[in-house]
């Protein structure tokens, strides 16, 4: 979505739905019914910085999973009906996951607020007006631009022979047309030079909730790793310190963490807190402060940095038990880092982080001008009336 112009937002997740709608040789709703009836899955998803597609099936498919990609980048059926039916479908799912949901539109406004650059101030799902907006010249642009080979990074984990992979991909995508290279987005996000904060009534909201935003750098770079066992020793898990002061100790949380977002630009640090009966927001704010007041002036012990790194490592290795984890791993890090071998050297990134790494960050990130504070109150709902927004 990073992509998007302004007044065509959520356009890059709303054209993930229209590439399930069929191509030259594949009918509305084939594609699924094709993989489905050879023991297969499927689905595409999108973030801020990629749309990916993937189908998980028997080894002795990957023809047809190479023709049913194909097929739809080289003839989506990109029609007014086709349009019409998905942006339906994503307006409904903006309501489910936005609008008529809980802290919904905090999320949201803290993006928004977070980030001055519009490739990420605006959410991945865009805005109902944005998404009325969209028309099928727009669809067909957009298709022509980004939906090419040259634009594409095609992935195949599994049981095959290389060369025979290698063979079938050419025969199945060489003959697309390239187009002309996408132009390159401005990522450049100002500093930050004071703290932003805002509050939300919510009528679906049954507890206040505190989310914390620091604006940090991207991925892949030794900040970025010293940052992740930073979260991890500060709110990676139940045994993390803010876990332990705020719910076990103090009891003044039903639950907090956190995490660090991974972007081809600037990320965050993300913490979040929702609160008990009545504990008042400031006050658990002050605690999380405290906490992180703590890592920077004082190295964390050599123990906790061993399982702030064991839990980094868990969580990445986890993630790669299956295939398609796999393969959205590397097409992930060829697309963000043009890195695909990243997957085998990440660990050795993070084994080098210190601990004298995790306070420098912690001092240069973690600054009061640095955060974007978003509280959440519940709020009563009118007698008579149904709540149809969460703010």
């Amino acid at each position: 979505s990073r992509d998007e112009r302004q007044g065509r937002t959520g356009f890059a997740h709303l054209f993930e739905h229209m590439m399930f709608k069929g191509s030259e040789n594949v009918g509305s709703g084939e594609h699924f019914m094709l993989v489905f009836n050879n023991g297969g899955n499927m689905n595409g998803t999108t973030n801020t910085d990629r749309t990916n597609y993937f189908e998980v099936l028997p080894a002795n498919q990957l023809d047809l999973a190479l023709f049913l990609e194909s097929d739809r980048m080289r003839s989506l059926a990109i029609t007014k009906d086709n349009l019409d039916n998905q942006r339906n479908a994503v307006q409904e799912e903006r309501r489910l996951g936005v609008d008529n949901q809980a802290y919904g539109k905090s999320d949201e406004l803290q993006q928004e607020l977070l980030y001055d650059n519009f490739a990420y101030k605006h959410t991945t799902i865009g805005s109902m007006e944005d998404l009325n907006a969209a028309s099928v010249e727009d669809v067909a642009a957009f298709f022509k631009m980004y939906y090419a080979p040259n634009n594409a990074t095609i992935v195949v984990v599994g049981d095959f022979k290389t060369a025979d992979a290698l063979a079938k991909l050419r025969t199945s995508f060489e003959a697309i047309p390239r187009q002309p290279t996408p132009p390159p987005v401005d990522m450049t996000e100002p500093q930050q030079t004071a703290e932003r904060r805002a509050n939300v009534d919510d009528v679906l909201a049954r507890a206040p909730r505190v989310d914390i935003a620091y604006k940090a750098l991207p991925g892949n770079t030794a900040d970025f790793y010293a940052l992740q066992v930073l979260n991890a020793a500060l709110q990676g898990g139940q045994s993390s310190r803010l876990y332990q002061k705020l719910v076990k100790e103090k009891e003044m949380t039903t639950n907090v963490g956190g995490f660090i977002d991974e972007r081809r630009g600037t990320g965050a640090l993300y913490t979040n807190a929702t609160l008990r009966p009545n504990v008042k927001t400031a006050d658990v704010e002050a605690l999380i402060y405290a906490e992180i007041d703590r890592l920077k002036k004082e190295p964390i012990a050599d123990w906790e940095l061993n399982k702030a790194k064991n839990t980094t490592r868990r969580g990445f290795i986890t993630g790669l038990q299956s295939s398609i984890s796999r393969a959205i791993t590397l097409g992930q890090y060829a697309v963000y880092y043009n890195e695909p071998g990243l997957i085998n050297t990440r660990l050795d990134k993070v084994a080098a982080v210190t601990k004298e790494d995790v306070q420098r960050v912690a001092n240069k990130y973690l600054a009061d001008t640095n955060r974007t504070v978003v509280v959440t109150m519940p709020k009563s709902k009118p007698r008579g009336t149904n709540a149809s927004s969460g703010q």
